[in-house]
């Protein structure tokens, strides 16, 4: 296992990408791993850009320097691109493949980039996961557990230190039991999706 493993968690307000930095951070402590997280949001409560960093093992700080990610795991195609100066050539990047518009696009006429084009860019920076999470959420019962299907895919990846199961344990944890079976699948869903890659 690696001394240090840093993650960056990035998209857009609403998406749970805070949530899910909150629940790998738990995860690690009942792991009885090191772990620092931080969040950094602006109008992320109005579909703003949203960026959290996990840092796990033997580290000081949050603070995560450029180049040194060992996973970009993003909920929103352009986030990840937007925060690409995270990563290095074996940086794990796992995104979800649906983009989300922003409102200032839209209205200014402004176009959004090919989602290939996307793609293309961020392969070529790292080794690129592109999942349909989206639709794996859809298909678990709820779009809302997006970022528990990329939850899924980070613990498929290996690069975690400590299992899966905890991983799962801990979302399942603080939520209500009618919400677990969903919750179950749209995880599951996420580790399947990247062990197909």
């Amino acid at each position: 296992m690696k001394k240090k493993i840093s993650i960056v968690l990035t998209g857009v307000g609403g998406q749970g990408v805070i949530t899910a930095a909150n629940i790998l951070g738990k995860a690690a402590v009942k792991a009885k791993v090191g772990v620092f997280v931080s969040e950094i949001h602006g109008m992320a409560q109005r579909g703003g850009a949203v960026v959290c960093t996990v840092r796990m093992g033997d580290v000081s700080s949050p603070l995560l320097p450029s180049g040194t990610a060992d996973v970009l795991l993003s909920t929103e195609p352009v986030e990840a691109l937007r925060n690409i100066c995270y990563v290095h050539k074996e940086t794990k990047i796992i995104t979800d493949i649906n983009p989300i518009i922003p409102f200032t696009v839209a209205v200014s006429g402004d176009h959004y980039p090919k989602v290939e084009e996307i793609f293309k860019e961020l392969s070529s920076h790292g080794e690129l996961y592109a999942i349909d999470a989206l639709n794996i959420a859809r298909d678990a019962g709820a779009i809302i557990t997006k970022n528990t299907v990329l939850l899924g895919a980070l613990a498929a990846s290996g690069v975690l230190p400590f299992k899966p199961e905890i991983l799962l344990e801990e979302i399942l944890e603080d939520i209500d039991e009618k919400y677990k079976v969903v919750n179950r699948k749209a995880f599951e869903g996420g580790m399947k999706a990247i062990k197909k890659k």
